[in-house]
């Protein structure tokens, strides 16, 4: 999808700038090629007006440093001015490959690391930005996004923390729970679903699918994926499964109720592709579980599609799955960091994101409505029907 130029007939809110943390250095260098291009592409009748000054630029990326001391401790370091700027702050808080030093010994950051170094370039612009928009693909904290007992509400707390010192705008991807935004009301909160994205990197990927409820069902590893999972079956015309996760409640291990087993909801798999939908791969236990489940009750190929693959506990365990037949493909977004070995997996797809992201910038820069971009059911629709036909899509 390329931006459609009708949107831009209006003003810029202010200079467009991006600040991309070290941690997100791959995906905004390709978000920022994409909206060099397109402006240098576009054509209307504004761009002498002075309004219009540094439209068009070979780089939209603002300089930026978060060095430390010998200490571990830390600043932020803006390069070039950002005064009047609609600035753009691009972090990936799961990035644990970077690194610093602590009195000699390396330290991998965490994703309180990197969340204080979003602060710190915050407080390094002092206020002086048109608007701040903060892009984190993986919300903070987003999976304690609730209280159950005497405990934390970190994802709460950050969202007002970062509202509080100038934030005006968090965009994320697949939020654990959406709902945490009502703890910032008065503030912007853009959660994207990568649902197109998806479809694409699936459709490429595989070229002798079948579309239909005879071939194919969409799963919902458990009752909090719903939701995401109606639109896919939707969208794709397939019938939809859910299996619930049975828990222990009298036993709390590493602060959770172990899985007791995983029981299933709907119609027969037998013989059918099924898409497992989520919004996170940790450790991939319960994902694999599930992949098993429907293996057991016939099912021919499992297809995990996940905005997140962090794999948390290593790749083993899918290379093992793969090997054994039960899972044949897993698809994540680029929004966080892939280690490099999983691109020598042939089970492994990856999903680009960066487009997407870099028209959600364009868009807003210009104050135009992000609804067309947000709702990609006739795009899907296209590129279903262009599958049909030629049994793969093609780059639009």
């Amino acid at each position: 999808m390329k931006p459609d130029d009708s949107k831009f007939a209006t003003v810029p809110v202010g200079k467009l700038g991006i600040i991309i943390h070290p941690s997100c250095e791959s995906l905004g260098k390709k978000i920022d090629q994409y909206i060099v291009n397109w402006r240098k592409e576009r054509d209307h009748n504004h761009k002498s007006n002075i309004i219009f000054r540094d439209y068009e630029k070979d780089t939209f990326i603002i300089p930026s440093v978060c060095p430390r001391f010998g200490t571990g401790e830390a600043k932020a370091l803006i390069s070039d001015s950002v005064r009047g700027v609609d600035l753009y702050i691009l972090a990936d808080v799961l990035n644990y490959s970077l690194e610093y030093t602590v009195c000699g010994h390396k330290n991998h950051m965490s994703p309180d690391d990197i969340y204080a170094d979003i602060k710190r370039l915050i407080a390094a612009a002092s206020g002086k930005p048109k608007s701040i928009t903060v892009i984190m693909p993986f919300l903070y904290e987003s999976r304690q996004h609730k209280r159950s007992s005497r405990e934390s509400l970190d994802c709460a707390f950050a969202l007002q923390e970062l509202a509080n010192i100038g934030v005006t705008n968090v965009i994320t991807f697949d939020a654990h729970d959406p709902r945490v935004q009502n703890a910032i009301p008065l503030s912007g909160f853009d959660n994207i679903m990568p649902t197109y994205q998806f479809i694409k990197a699936l459709l490429k990927s595989t070229d002798d699918l079948q579309i239909d409820n005879e071939h194919m069902m969409v799963i919902s590893p458990d009752e909090g994926a719903m939701k995401r999972t109606m639109y896919f079956s939707t969208v794709l015309g397939v019938d939809i499964g859910m299996f619930y996760k049975r828990r222990d409640y009298s036993v709390v291990v590493d602060g959770r109720n172990p899985i007791v087993a995983h029981e299933f909801l709907g119609d027969s798999v037998k013989g059918k592709d099924v898409l497992i939908i989520d919004d996170m791969i940790s450790s991939g236990e319960s994902m694999l579980d599930v992949a098993r489940e429907l293996k057991r009750r016939g099912a021919a190929r499992a297809f995990c599609i996940s905005t997140f693959g962090m794999f948390t506990n290593g790749l083993g365990a899918f290379d093992k799955a793969y090997k054994d037949g039960l899972i044949y493909r897993v698809i994540t977004t680029n929004s966080t960091y892939q280690r490099p070995d999983l691109f020598e997996r042939e089970w492994y797809v990856s999903c680009d994101i960066s487009k997407y992201i870099a028209l959600l910038i364009d868009y807003m820069n210009h104050e135009a409505s992000i609804s067309s971009v947000l709702d990609p059911h006739d795009r899907i629709q296209n590129r279903l029907a262009e599958y049909k036909k030629y049994h793969t899509i093609y780059e639009d």
